[in-house]
């Protein structure tokens, strides 16, 4: 797949997929998997979306994401899309939705099949709604599917919903939503090495900055290293109060992994079910005691989840 920062004129007509897609849920793929669709008909399936959340750009506030720039691309290639742009939203949001349709839609990307979700809008202040675009590809003879949205045991899938579920500790219905399992891949540093003092060796990692933050507690997860190996993770989120921690950490802890150590590599990690919250333990005995009993838990989630759910690890 082919991924641009800036907007290059196509050779050859495309399907394209509108939407900035944090998280790439299930309403995102709907979108996403219906231009892709469309090679069969001899459109490049194309996806136009931004570096950064427009919510970023226009707001003071924080803004926190689903998941990392390389885990949309990625996935965006699986999905079926050959040639992805990525546009600096500062450089396009004084365009009236006109010209946004005319000048970037029409005759720099040959758009012929335009697919979007419900609550699309564009152009300047988001003027353009999901009328006018009707209008202007029934004007053009530009085809267009408006998705409706993905509801999950009758909630309406977003974004936002799905950021909540995950501050919460929600994680399993925030992996329904997604359609795929939040975390990361980073490398594995040096911590404070108490996990190997009690017997339960940890990778730790630093924590994403730009991704929400999960609740603070210990989850059962998915291990993926560089080598392929795949393993049963018992992964602390949290700052770490029975030894006066101050900052997040995330660290994980595999209970069957019997190799090298493997500061320096990377480490996927993804997270599968909610455990317990933090807690202060008395002493480090109970906190091992403790460690022990969640990675019992986390095996058996672990062993449930991946014996019937098949999502994008």
């Amino acid at each position: 797949m082919h991924t641009l920062t800036n907007i290059c004129s196509e050779k050859q007509n495309t399907a394209a997929a509108l939407g900035f897609f944090d998280g790439l849920h299930l309403g995102h793929r709907k979108v996403l998997s219906l231009a892709a669709k469309q090679e069969k008909c001899g459109l490049l399936p194309l996806c136009l979306t931004f570096a950064e959340s427009p919510k970023a750009v226009m707001s003071d506030k924080p803004f926190f994401y689903l998941m990392t720039k390389e885990d949309k691309l990625r996935s965006l290639e699986s999905i079926g899309i050959r040639r992805t742009v990525m546009l600096d939203f500062n450089a396009v949001m004084d365009m009236s939705a006109e010209s946004f349709f005319f000048e970037i839609l029409v005759k720099k990307l040959r758009v012929k099949e335009l697919f979007c979700g419900f609550n699309y809008h564009f152009g300047k202040d988001a003027e353009g709604d999901i009328a006018m675009l009707q209008r202007l590809c029934d004007q053009n003879n530009v085809g267009i599917t408006i998705v409706p949205p993905e509801t999950v045991d009758g909630e309406v899938i977003c974004s936002t919903l799905i950021k909540k579920l995950i501050s919460e500790g929600e994680i399993e219905r925030a992996n329904d939503m997604l359609g795929s399992r939040f975390g990361f891949k980073a490398e594995i540093i040096h911590g404070m090495r108490l996990g190997r003092e009690l017997g339960t060796p940890t990778l730790n990692q630093q924590m994403h900055p730009d991704l929400v933050m999960p609740r603070f507690g210990v989850y059962a997860s998915l291990v993926t290293l560089e080598n392929g190996g795949q393993y049963c993770g018992v992964t602390n989120i949290g700052i770490k109060p029975t030894v006066g921690g101050t900052k997040p950490l995330w660290e994980t802890w595999m209970p069957e992994y019997r190799g090298a150590e493997l500061y320096g590599e990377q480490a996927d990690v993804r997270l599968l079910t909610f455990i317990r919250p933090e807690k202060k333990f008395d002493s480090l005995t109970l906190l091992r005691e403790e460690i022990m009993r969640n990675a019992r838990q986390a095996k058996e989630d672990y062993a449930r989840v991946n014996s019937f759910k098949n999502l994008i690890k």
